[in-house]
């Protein structure tokens, strides 16, 4: 396996596992009622993380297959899946 492709299942797992944490965070959240004020002001922002990380873990992994496959695509992909992360990166960076 090329190094690369190692990279790029690292970045499909890390991003897997932030995307299934956060959607447990979302179920309790769900299950311990938004009627509580602090839960409903931290419910948008919570579901907005689990949007874009569940979007970059189907990107990397979109871009681990195609690296995988060798398929003419993989580069689109690769380029996708690091502009994306570099956007979450800028998107929770305390400014």
């Amino acid at each position: 396996m090329k190094p690369l492709t190692i990279i790029t299942g690292v970045v499909l797992g890390s991003a897997a596992a932030i995307t299934l944490g956060l959607a447990v965070v979302m179920l309790i959240f769900v299950l311990s009622g938004l009627d509580q004020p602090r839960i409903r002001d931290e419910f948008s922002p919570l579901a907005g993380s689990v949007a874009l990380f569940a979007l970059l873990t189907a990107v990397s992994a979109g871009s681990f297959v195609g690296l995988v496959k060798e398929t003419p695509w993989r580069w689109s992909a690769q380029a996708a899946m690091w502009v994306l992360l570099v956007a979450i990166g800028v998107y929770y960076w305390p400014s």
